[in-house]
């Protein structure tokens, strides 16, 4: 593929003017068994690039482990961008933000010795702290020669690399930027470099030579006038046209008119500007991996990632598709083929969950439990996702105050595994009532880490017991903290049980003639995570908007097919859980 050259003039490609138009498409985000098709109709659309992160927390779960492997292949996903015939946009952080967990940031890099869980004392993310610079080189030079190959000037797809991601918004350091500009050209990087940031912050985000771009949903003319403003020559970029937004657990379903989002569009490939959609299709946040945002009151992202995109949650093309690709040929050549139909989906299939696994009774066989005097944090337990149950000896009888002053996220309380309450970080919980009838009795703690904020000055989100828990003023001491990070849960003893006292497991089985897309409801049950023939679908919540969960057709097989549901709290009586053929995201809000 061709050289990207950028002048006075603009964008130059084969010493052509070239304008980029160009679609968000996290792999991580996408079974990988779909890539190609989500590639395809990109390219389709009219876009000629395609944008990703990177996340370093998935690539790099430890210190001394790196994965390019499964749905973290980015070399095989490049293979698949060239032969599409589409170029690449990367953006590999090392934060990316995203509405992603700890905006990419491994959860190693908060670890702290036990007894110290001080933020102030541990390494400062995104700054010049060298513990901080040292794991990021480490990281480059781990990721970089994978992606080398795939480089334009290599004859590969990626046109640009983005250095940081809005740093603007969060600091104005120009010697951190330099030293994330010159740990990618240490590494082979030769292609060019860019920055970008919303327009309030492009100053503080942009680095002298290298190129800025801009980050907007709407007054195009307004904010690349301030972009213009920062640089009198050069191309002009949107590097994240917001098309749509994510949505948050408690909140509404965002969704952006089609008609003024493509009028918004026009306005802005009529300045002769590049874009990225963002998102083009969003995907899902699989498993554990959704983000939070901490703005004094902590919202933790839900776990699809739909974005109300031009591609829906399972790669459909929506409203939205036609009326972008409509405007795109306004601008530039669009494939003759017409927009592509619809997948088949999975519809009105519904089956019992007969079997039951209490979690409190099999925690054993998820994690190996690890005694200290106060709480560890789950980074102390080096673990990245999933929960910590804590447990204890109470010393003490009859009626209690408990005060949990620290909670990250979620912490449900047992009493001899009886429940007795529930604290949550969103709601600024921090005590409960309840009886003790003997000293003797066992305290669980069981906390889920609900996401890590991925934006803003609280980045150093640790998940625990942050701050203790004390009973009548008196802290309490002599714990076990089990880490059960959910990534296997093979071992899990399985009955038919009566109703089950406290989260559960619940597992069953369905037989489907031919693997499809389809979506997980589940009515009637409150809190937890889903899993079938072990991928992990993600988290659903009563609280809703979002009421079903996306599964991939590549997850499911020809004939039985396994699901496990984990329970928080008490499911239906029916213990049913049904497959349709549409999803749920919850009431709108436009």
């Amino acid at each position: 593929m061709a050289v990207l050259q950028i002048d006075d003039e603009g964008f130059h490609l084969d010493g052509k003017p070239f304008r980029i138009i160009s679609g968000g498409l996290h792999y991580f985000r996408v079974h990988p068994d779909q890539w190609a098709d989500r590639l395809h109709k990109a390219r389709l659309m009219g876009l000629n690039t395609v944008e990703t992160y990177v996340p370093w927390n998935l690539h790099q779960p430890r210190p001394d482990v790196f994965r390019l492997d499964g749905g973290l292949d980015l070399p095989a996903f490049l293979e698949l961008a060239a032969a599409e015939g589409l170029h690449v946009l990367l953006r590999p952080g090392p934060y990316i933000c995203g509405e992603w967990e700890g905006g990419g940031l491994p959860s190693w890099l908060l670890a702290e010795p036990e007894g110290q869980a001080d933020s102030s004392t541990g390494i400062q993310l995104r700054t010049q702290d060298p513990r901080y610079l040292a794991a990021v080189d480490r990281y480059f030079e781990a990721l970089m020669p994978a992606v080398l190959p795939y480089l334009s000037t290599r004859g590969g797809p990626i046109l640009a690399i983005q250095a940081e991601n809005e740093y603007g918004a969060f600091g104005d350091d120009t010697a951190h930027l330099r030293h994330i500009e010159g740990a990618l050209l240490r590494c082979g990087a030769d292609v060019p470099l860019f920055t970008c940031d919303q327009p309030a912050d492009l100053e503080d985000g942009s680095l002298p030579g290298v190129l800025a771009t801009a980050n907007f949903g709407s007054g195009s003319a307004r904010n690349l006038a301030a972009l213009r403003a920062l640089r009198p020559t050069g191309p002009l970029m949107c590097t994240e046209f917001w098309i749509g937004w994510f949505d948050r657990w408690g909140g509404r379903h965002v969704v952006r008119d089609p008609a003024q989002a493509a009028r918004e569009l026009d306005e802005l490939l009529a300045t002769g500007a590049s874009v990225n959609f963002y998102m083009f299709h969003g995907g899902t946040n699989f498993g554990f991996t959704n983000g939070a945002n901490d703005k004094h009151t902590y919202r933790p992202t839900v776990t699809s990632y739909d974005y109300d995109a031009p591609l829906d949650e399972a790669g459909d093309p929506t409203e939205k598709y036609t009326a972008f690709r409509d405007v795109i040929a306004r601008y530039a050549p669009v494939p003759r083929e017409g927009v592509p139909d619809r997948t088949k989906k999975i519809g009105a299939l519904g089956t019992s969950l007969t079997e039951c696994a209490p979690l409190l009774s099999n925690a054993p066989v998820l994690g190996s439990a690890v005694r200290s005097e106060r709480p560890l944090t789950m980074e102390q337990l080096h673990q990245d996702f999933g929960f910590v149950l804590y447990e204890t000896e109470l010393r003490t009888a009859g009626a209690v105050l408990l005060e949990a002053p620290d909670v990250h996220d979620r912490a449900q309380f047992f009493l001899d595994g009886q429940p007795v309450g529930v604290l949550e970080r969103e709601r600024h919980e921090q005590t409960l009532t309840f009886y003790v009838p003997a000293a003797g009795a066992v305290l669980s703690v069981l906390v889920e880490n609900q996401g890590r904020v991925n934006y803003g000055p609280a980045l150093h989100d640790r998940k625990g017991l942050l701050g203790g828990v004390r009973i009548d003023g008196a802290e309490l001491t002599g714990w076990t903290n089990r880490p059960l990070p959910l990534d296997s849960l093979d071992g899990l003893a399985y009955e038919s049980p009566g109703q089950p006292v406290g989260p559960a497991f619940h597992r069953g089985t369905f037989d489907i003639d031919e693997p499809a897309d389809t979506f997980l409801h589940l009515p009637g049950w409150t809190k937890g995570n889903a899993w079938i023939n072990g991928f992990a679908l993600g988290r659903y919540w009563s609280r809703g908007p979002q009421n079903s969960l996306y599964v991939p057709g590549p997850a499911l097989r020809q004939g039985r097919n396994d699901i496990v549901v984990l329970e928080l709290h008490a499911p239906p009586r029916s213990r049913t859980v049904e497959l349709r053929d549409a999803p749920d995201l919850g009431p709108v809000e436009e």
